[in-house]
């Protein structure tokens, strides 16, 4: 969206324009290189052939099997996080921020060692390989642990310190866990460290298992189709469309940025990135209609966090979710949509009572009507509806996001003939580049996540080797039964001792990361407590997501915050305000067997009278955090409404009915104190 084209629109700070830097300094994948042309155009040229692979492993599949592609792919995408992201520092300058001779000593070394399973000269060949399983040679052990040590420094680069650690800690596990007091639980007679590098390196898991093979069969394949969605102009028309849908009106601008910030997580899919590019395009507004540096912040930050758990692309954890219980993942995109919805709800009524609290104006804005918008581009609605389209036909949806990513390219080169001045060749020319150009940048944006899911695999492959899983899981229990006899206690405790350490892991390492981990501890934890798959799952998450927006981390949040120019603290505790409501609804997936009908899995009266008392819910929730019904709200409404929504989220009709004569009281409360405040007022004015 250019300054000429919205002239009434305010200049952001100088300090606050480069938003690309923003939101790559604060997102959990660390800052890429600006790259010189030479080192640019290889790096370009190799994603480019990257997703060309990934494209073709769709519809002929490479006849060596599954993981031959996975030896392929890492090898492939390896090398590039090395020539892509710095190892540390600062960056360089302006025009050059090239690799050092040592960032392509690595890149070569992954180069060959991510080739070396299949290379005929090295290893003998893919089937020989294949044939030392748990006898590996010298070589082997040698090129299995360079690639562990290549895949952890990626994984530090991309994201940090913190996963890197976690899997050297869990390989030590491994090792030495033959020294552990043998009356410990988790102790075990040690691995060796050959059979180890076994495990990793040549077994269909580790490496290559689950975690990679989701993102090089599905992730990929949605970030090659938001790369394109958004080289097709989605991403500004679902902006303008947003502006155009509410009109002039106090609360228009909150509501704007919070249907904004759901349509870009689409294009998007990372909470971080669509938080920046809300907040460039929104804050202008948001800071004439009054809002503080703060409250925008902390909306900009939970608007954008929305954009991993929205259908119909979610985050990438999802599709681990739809591997790891051998479901579709359309039903994965069904059992988000309540939630979903109930996330958005509670930002909304945050946002109704914050625009009054502190008195917000309406701003005038020059966006037309919503409907020209739509007649003009609103077939960018029809590629993401496409893909639901295809999943219910059941197309896979490794074939169905390309479909849809085709369906994006057509309407893209239909606008770019439309409105091409310089004649159809130069039109035509022009798609074609952006197109190509889409699907360089969608491979080298997944480079993170494949980073984090090769690593992932250390983790899980030492969990099954030595049965850690299990023990933890046990031990969460355990701890539960220690405070009580109870089976529903039992059930209550576990799921909070669950969601704590959900969310103190995902302060620590990147969503995907965080769930995979989780799903692997915490899972059996609560299966042994007759939780079902797709509720515990659900449950792992959404709390796995939420820790984006949880001090003292919340890193949408503070990249929020470096675009309004408030303080970091006070946005964050802004941003987990506005999300409080999302913090407790996934607890009700789980507490009863109710709860499934928040992921759409029991009849339709279930389902109705359970939204309706969640929402209710979420609006005690809004009234307990905002402070406002029918005006400010007293510590006594409050302390009315906190336990009427608490009871409304344990879905059993018994504890609902209690919930709502809470909330009735409450509401009552308020009107009596709002009308005597009202009438002492008037006696004041008289």
């Amino acid at each position: 969206m250019s300054r000429a084209t919205r002239p009434e629109r305010e200049r952001l700070p100088e300090d606050s324009t480069d938003t690309g830097g923003i939101a790559a300094s604060h997102d959990e994948e660390k800052p890429a290189r600006r790259l010189s042309r030479r080192p640019e155009l290889l790096v370009y040229l190799t994603a480019l052939a990257v997703a060309l692979l990934v494209l073709r492993q769709v519809f002929f599949p490479l006849t060596k099997g599954n993981q031959f592609y996975l030896v392929i792919f890492l090898g492939c995408t390896l090398p590039l996080v090395f020539l892509s992201y710095r190892p540390g520092g600062r960056r360089g300058s302006a025009d050059r921020d090239d690799p050092s001779w040592y960032d392509w000593a690595l890149s070569a070394l992954a180069l060959l060692v991510g080739f070396y399973p299949v290379l005929p000269f090295a290893s003998g060949g893919f089937d020989e390989f294949l044939d030392r399983q748990g006898s590996l040679s010298t070589l082997d052990v040698l090129a299995g642990s360079l690639l562990l040590l290549l895949v952890l420094e990626a994984t530090r680069r991309t994201t940090g310190w913190i996963l890197p650690v976690i899997c050297t800690a869990f390989v030590g596990f491994a090792y030495y866990g033959g020294f552990l007091p043998q009356n410990w639980g988790i102790a075990h007679a040690g691995v060796d460290f050959g059979q180890i590098i076994n495990a990793l390196y040549n077994d269909a898991s580790g490496f290559y298992g689950t975690p990679l093979d989701v993102a090089a069969s599905y992730i990929v394949l949605f970030t090659l189709y938001g790369a394109v969605l958004s080289a097709s102009g989605a991403g500004q028309f679902f902006v303008d469309f947003s502006f155009a849908a509410f009109k002039r009106s106090r609360t228009a601008p909150g509501r704007t940025a919070v249907l904004s910030g759901f349509l870009l997580g689409t294009v998007s899919g990372s909470g971080t990135a669509t938080a920046v590019s809300l907040g460039s395009i929104t804050w202008p507004i948001l800071r004439r209609a009054g809002y503080p540096q703060e409250n925008a912040g902390g909306l900009l930050a939970a608007s954008g966090i929305g954009a991993i758990l929205s259908p119909p692309t979610l985050g990438a954890a999802a599709f681990i979710i739809a591997e790891y219980l051998q479901t579709s993942y359309l039903t994965v995109l069904i059992w988000a949509c309540v939630p979903t919805l109930l996330y958005y709800l509670g930002i909304v009524f945050s946002v109704e009572a914050d625009a009054r609290r502190f008195g917000a104006k309406s701003v005038d804005t020059e966006h037309g009507s919503p409907w020209k918008l739509l007649l003009r581009g609103g077939y960018h609605f029809l590629s993401l509806a496409i893909i639901v389209v295809f999943l219910a036909m059941n197309i896979p949806p490794f074939a169905a996001v390309v479909y849809a990513t085709g369906v994006a390219a057509l309407f893209a080169l239909a606008s770019h003939l439309v409105r091409g001045t310089d004649g159809p060749g130069r039109a035509v020319l022009s798609w074609a580049r952006s197109i190509v150009d889409a699907l360089s940048i969608g491979v080298r944006g997944a480079l993170p996540v494949v980073a984090v899911c090769a690593a992932a695999g250390v983790i899980t492959s030492t969990i099954t080797k030595t049965g850690l899983g299990q023990e933890l899981a046990d031990a969460l229990v355990q701890a539960a039964h220690a405070l009580s006899a109870d089976p529903t206690v039992i059930l209550v405790l576990t799921v909070v001792f669950s969601a704590l350490a959900v969310g103190v892991l995902g302060l620590a390492v990147p969503v995907t990361a965080s769930f995979i981990i989780a799903w692997v501890v915490i899972g059996p934890a609560l299966g042994e407590l007759g939780v079902a798959d797709a509720e515990r799952a659900m449950f792992i998450f959404y709390y796995a997501v939420l820790s984006e927006v949880t001090p003292p981390t919340a890193l949408a949040a503070v990249a929020a915050a470096a675009i309004t120019g408030g303080r970091v603290i006070p946005t964050m505790m802004q941003a987990w305000k506005y999300t409080l409501p999302a913090f407790l609804v996934p607890i009700a997936f789980v507490l009863t067997d109710n709860g499934s009908a928040l992921l759409l899995q029991t009849d339709p009266v279930t389902v109705l009278w359970v939204l309706a008392a969640s929402v209710v819910a979420v609006g005690a929730l809004s009234v307990v955090t905002g402070g406002w019904l029918f005006g400010p709200v007293s510590p006594l409404v409050r302390v009315l409404f906190a336990p009427g929504a608490l009871c409304l989220l344990y879905l059993e009709p018994p504890v609902v009915a209690a919930g709502l004569g809470f909330c009735v009281l409450g509401a009552l409360a308020q009107l009596v104190l709002r009308r005597k405040a009202t009438s002492e007022e008037e006696l004041d004015a008289d």
